[in-house]
Order: structure tokens, then sequence, then C-alpha cells
């Protein structure tokens, strides 16, 4: 049975390496859905009182900001989780967003 978009978002979540953050635009294009940015979110949410290994705080949106932080539990912990990575935040806004950003394996199938 092939998986729904929900669960392959999942599956790429878990592969973001400690450190590094991606958009939901780019795994939403990556799973052929260039305009599914926001049900990248819807995902995420659907998830947010099981996040057992997925590191979901490494998704923001693609200017860098942690449009995500309020399903967190408490407003800086998603902030938080990422500076423990060695992420660099300011107002809510990655600095370092460049550097880090990743991008799901090519080879991969979802």
């Amino acid at each position: 049975m092939e998986k729904n978009f929900f669960d392959k978002v999942i599956d790429i979540v878990k592969l973001i390496p400690y450190g590094k953050v991606t958009t939901y635009g780019i795994i939403a294009e990556y799973l052929g859905n260039k305009n599914g940015a926001r049900m990248v979110g819807w995902a995420l949410n659907a998830k947010k009182h099981n996040l057992n290994n997925i590191p979901a705080h490494r998704v923001v949106n693609r200017k860098g900001l942690l449009t995500g932080k309020k399903h967190f539990g408490g407003k800086n912990t998603m902030k938080s989780l990422l500076e423990n990575e060695g992420v660099i935040i300011e107002n809510d806004k990655i600095i370092n967003f460049e550097e880090i950003i990743w991008h799901p394996p090519e080879n991969k199938s979802f």
C-alpha cells in the first residue's frame, strides 16, 4: 500500500540532520506538490501530540522564520531546540539560514 502525503512528510522530516533545517515548501515540492507547503504544516500539526523521533522543530518557512513555534507547547520551545543544535536565531528568524538549509536526498523514494 502506498503511503499518503502526510506519512511521506513525516518520513522526510525524520531525515533532517541535527543542526539543519528545511522548509515546508521544500518538502512539498519534493513530494510533487509545489504549492503544498500548507499541507506539510497540516501533516506536522496532525502529529503534534506524538512527535517522538520527529524533529518537526527543524521545519521553518521559506524565509527562515519560526512560524510553527506555537505548536511546540511553549512560545520559545522551538527556538530553544534549534539553538541547542547550533542554529542562530534572532527575532524568531534563523540568521545562518542559507548555511544550514537541507534538501531531501534525490535518490530516496517516498
